[in-house]
């Protein structure tokens, strides 16, 4: 089933780590190629013409974009084992809620916490603990966002967290501090060897992010 599978993605993308972790969930056999965005290949541009973006998931030739829909993807071509949605459709429609929420609030917030200074910057930090608050309440006391078992809005949700010493650090904050029990349960999915593997060393990340500041002018 899997012939040919290659992803286009650029190593500390927090959608490319969904689409990473999904594939690894299933076993899935596959291509990284890590691209360049300031000098996008001919292939990214000829498998995503309409955004131009990462990541792509390229199977037999045929691509799919948009993380989100990589990873529902992924779920139905390779419906054998680890299933990634919920079976209800009920439950289903709420884990899609909850990934269209990450996807809708985090990325403008998160990024004015390393990105920005000022009035601005604390804004975006009060915007950014009240999403993960929100998120940590959705969570409760279950282990996972699907109850049990590790699923769709964990591997939503969860490449962020290599990017979470970069904003307590250029944020001034404490994350655990705020939300307990989504680090706690953070910790818990990076006990998972598909997860441990698809998310870079925050350190590097951390580098990653200063570097931004410094283009952004922040710095």
């Amino acid at each position: 089933m899997a012939k040919e599978v290659i992803l286009l993605d650029f190593w500390p993308s927090m959608y490319g780590m969904r689409t990473r972790i999904a594939l690894r969930e299933k076993g899935v056999d596959f291509e990284y190629r890590d691209e360049n965005l300031r000098e996008k290949s001919p292939l990214l541009l000829q498998m995503n013409p309409v955004h131009k973006k990462i990541p792509v998931l390229i199977h037999n030739g045929k691509p799919v974009c948009e993380s989100a829909i990589q990873v529902q993807y992924i779920d139905e071509v390779w419906s054998h084992k680890n299933p990634i949605l919920p079976s209800d459709p009920y439950q289903r429609a709420q884990a899609r809620f909850w990934v269209d929420f990450i996807d809708k609030k985090m990325y403008e917030a998160q990024r004015k916490v390393y990105a920005s200074k000022g009035e601005e910057q604390e804004t975006g930090k009060k915007e950014f603990i009240e999403i993960l608050k929100t998120l940590e309440s959705e969570l409760g006391d279950k282990p996972y966002f699907g109850g049990d078992n590790f699923g769709y809005v964990d591997i939503g949700l969860i490449g962020f967290y290599t990017w979470f010493p970069g904003y307590e650090k250029f944020g001034n904050f404490s994350i655990e501090a705020e939300c307990p029990k989504l680090i706690a349960w953070a910790k818990r999915c990076m006990q998972r060897e598909s997860v441990a593997k698809s998310l870079p060393d925050s350190e590097k990340v951390t580098e990653f992010m200063a570097m931004l500041r410094k283009r952004f002018g922040v710095e």
